[in-house]
């Protein structure tokens, strides 16, 4: 790749942090007289992140709370500087991040407008310019000439992301800002992130909301206590991150995932637990070749294996086995679970999502307060889900799982991931992802 090419380049990057056990204990260490039990323990938010961003990509970055995204974005945007490695910028940035971080409490929104904007690298005159954009996006009236302190938190965020947002930034770094203000402005909000994509802009996106990051990402990173678990589509990262979630991905440094594999739940398994975190093989595991040969080959599959799905499928309102479902009809998703050990109050669940991995509904058996008593070992409980086919017309995924609490923690005895499609014939589509089966009445009066 020739350097132009690329928005945002890391690599090797570190950030460690000291931890002194005094506050003076800070000071002796600048001066290098710190010795023995007194030196500080080194905290690594960062273990060596390689991290390639090209111009014009939307890419996502996941992980648990303390992964270190957050490190990761403040370092791109110069809020941070990394312990060790190369970073490389190219292109002006607008950062969405501590909105209103750089304000001036006793400052009026207006002069705050110019205080940001200036620090941003724009001259007067490119603020003047963008000054009546800027306020027809916060909405927040003449409070533009009050100072910020008197603002309600809601008009703060308003007037700081409306800033961030509309100085026409070549890369655009977003943590968790999409969802302030009220329903209106955050779909406001939305809009410009889609303009913002029309337009070619660089986008890196952190969210903990998945079906966000699986609509607008062409790519997402992972990361996980600071390591970069792996790279590549939001379908094959969000399901790895489902794992890790759970406790079911062990870094232990070749990426070998717990309770899943050889069929004793102390295997580990290979495809989305391998060490690239690809995600995009299928596992060794249970059920019999009869119910592999109607699953889809690429099902990612995990679990303590305590319960096992051996089967499932989807039947019509004729009950026929099929996997083409009329709109407005009636069908039902059949699961067959058997137990390999003691389960108190097995939860069943199935959930839809589209081809881009973006979940769109699902349902449990606790959501629909359906009683399932307790799975003893040698059991074995039939569990079928039964509605009336809403979505529109195309193809869709299945997930199902067994899942359950043991005690105050939550256990996934075994999840299958995207294991059936279903294609939905339509011949009346509406807007969005289902139908409202709207009765539409005209009088003329």
């Amino acid at each position: 790749m020739e350097n132009n090419d690329f928005a945002i380049r890391l690599t090797d990057v570190k950030k460690v942090y000291k931890l002194y056990n005094k506050p003076k204990d800070r000071l002796f260490d600048a001066f290098g007289l710190l010795r023995g039990k007194r030196k500080p323990a080194l905290n690594y938010a960062l273990k060596g992140v390689d991290l390639e961003i090209k111009k014009g990509e939307t890419v996502g970055i996941i992980g648990t709370n303390g992964s270190g995204k957050s490190t990761i974005l403040k370092i791109i945007t110069g809020v941070l500087f990394e312990t060790s490695g190369e970073v490389e910028i190219n292109g002006r940035i607008s950062a969405l991040l501590e909105l209103g971080a750089g304000f001036n409490m006793e400052y009026t929104g207006v002069e705050n407008v110019y205080l940001n904007a200036t620090m941003m690298g724009f001259s007067d005159e490119e603020i003047e310019k963008k000054l009546p954009e800027i306020l027809e996006f916060a909405d927040i009236g003449d409070y533009v000439y009050q100072p910020v302190k008197t603002y309600s938190s809601g008009m703060f965020v308003r007037l700081a992301f409306a800033v961030a947002i509309n100085i026409d930034p070549e890369i655009l770094i977003v943590d968790e800002a999409l969802s302030v203000g009220d329903v209106f402005f955050q779909a406001k909000c939305y809009a410009k992130f889609e303009e913002f994509k029309r337009k070619g802009k660089t986008i890196v996106f952190v969210s903990h909301d998945l079906s966000s990051i699986a609509k607008y990402c062409d790519r997402v990173y992972l990361l996980n206590k600071g390591n970069m678990l792996g790279e590549g589509s939001p379908k094959e990262m969000i399901d790895l991150y489902k794992r890790v979630l759970v406790g079911l991905y062990d870094e232990d440094g070749d990426g070998n995932s717990k309770g899943a594999g050889n069929g004793n739940g102390s295997g580990s398994g290979n495809g989305a637990g391998s060490s690239d975190g690809s995600g995009n093989g299928t596992e060794n595991g249970a059920g019999d070749s009869a119910m592999r040969s109607m699953l889809n080959p690429d099902t990612l599959e995990y679990g303590t294996r305590q319960a096992l799905i051996k089967d499932a499928y989807i039947t019509d309102e004729g009950g026929r086995r099929t996997s083409t479902i009329i709109k407005g009809s009636k069908f039902t998703v059949h699961m067959t679970v058997s137990f390999e050990d003691h389960v108190p109050g097995p939860i069943f669940a199935v959930t839809f999502k589209d081809v881009r991995g973006t979940e769109i509904t699902g349902t449990n058996s606790m959501y629909e307060k359906a009683y399932t008593g307790c799975g003893e070992k040698g059991d074995t409980m039939e569990v079928s889900f039964t509605q009336i086919m809403s979505l529109q017309g195309g193809n869709y995924l299945l997930s199902l799982g067994c899942t359950g609490f043991s005690g105050a923690d939550f256990e996934v005895y075994h999840r299958l991931y995207d294991c059936l499609d279903i294609t939905v014939v339509s011949d009346k589509d509406t807007v969005g992802y289902y139908d409202m089966f709207s009765e539409v009445e005209v009088k003329k009066v």
